[in-house]
């Protein structure tokens, strides 16, 4: 069942096209990822998603709906958004920021309720945060504190989570045991992730479906084993890749070899290859 419908999506900033004909659906529980170059239009798609910025061609619906035509307040039930960087004004602490994602739950003016204190600790506890929820925010690494930006979005209680490169600054061990944490959701409550990421391997581990952007136009879409190809990759990066089995997981591994020459054709030059 599709919780997420994206028909024929366009956008534009002025009059530069950024996303065209973008025509996809998102099932409910499902761990979708969105691969491509920079510039190609992903954490735009994900605006479109959220509802903050509205198609100038097409709609996008959750669960049926336009985000254009619910409350915000109701988007936010609904979506949660783990930003790739976030800022704060004020000196605030890690578990007032967690706390911030049950803003939506909450009536104006109200003060967290014993429910809210307890989701948000146990988000907390999910992202390995709970011996940091009094510590100040800027005494945190870059790490830290996207874990942090997880677990709010984990305290909205979200149907749908949009992850715009969580990890890109985590450690080998966090970036894994992030993923872990979100897959696990999905599996076993139902939650619907939507990711953007750099990191194609990671990707096709975790991901049931991959949609490949090239220039804002939807290139590939479907299982890794069927968009992660050594012709997609080299067609949309412009790298020479090989693609195999990995011999555990038996999913495709991308192993780089160096990028396209223009004067050279199919020839490839290493030390020269954009990260994937």
């Amino acid at each position: 069942m599709s919780i997420l419908e994206l028909e024929k999506i366009g956008f534009k900033y002025g009059e530069k096209p950024v996303l065209r004909d973008v025509t996809l659906t998102v099932d409910k529980g499902e761990f979708f990822g969105i691969l491509g170059p920079n510039g190609s239009g992903k954490s735009t798609l994900l605006s479109l998603i959220d509802g903050i910025r509205l198609p100038c061609e097409g709609e996008t619906r959750l669960k049926g709906i336009a985000p254009g035509q619910m409350k915000r307040r109701d988007v936010a039930r609904l979506v949660a958004v783990v930003p790739q960087e976030a800022s704060w004004v004020f000196p605030l602490k890690v578990e007032e920021v967690v706390l911030m994602g049950r803003t939506p739950h909450m009536g104006r003016l109200a003060f967290e309720s014993e429910r809210d204190l307890a989701v948000a600790r146990s988000a907390m506890a999910a992202a390995d945060l709970l011996p940091f929820a009094g510590r100040l925010m800027e005494n945190l690494s870059g790490g830290e504190r996207q874990r942090v930006w997880i677990a709010r979005a984990l305290a909205q209680e979200p149907e749908i989570i949009l992850l715009d490169e969580p990890t890109s600054s985590l450690d080998i061990a966090h970036r894994i045991s992030t993923f872990n944490l979100i897959r696990a959701l999905s599996r076993n409550a139902g939650l619907t992730v939507v990711s953007v990421t750099h990191d194609i391997n990671l990707a096709s581990l975790y991901c049931d479906r991959i949609a490949l952007l090239k220039q804002g136009r939807l290139h590939a879409l479907g299982r890794p084993e069927e968009v992660l190809t050594e012709s997609n990759i080299r067609e949309v990066y412009g790298v020479n890749v090989v693609v195999d089995c990995h011999p555990l997981t038996g999913l495709p591994r991308v192993s780089l070899l160096g990028s396209l020459s223009p004067r050279q054709g199919s020839r490839w030059e290493s030390g020269a290859a954009p990260q994937l």
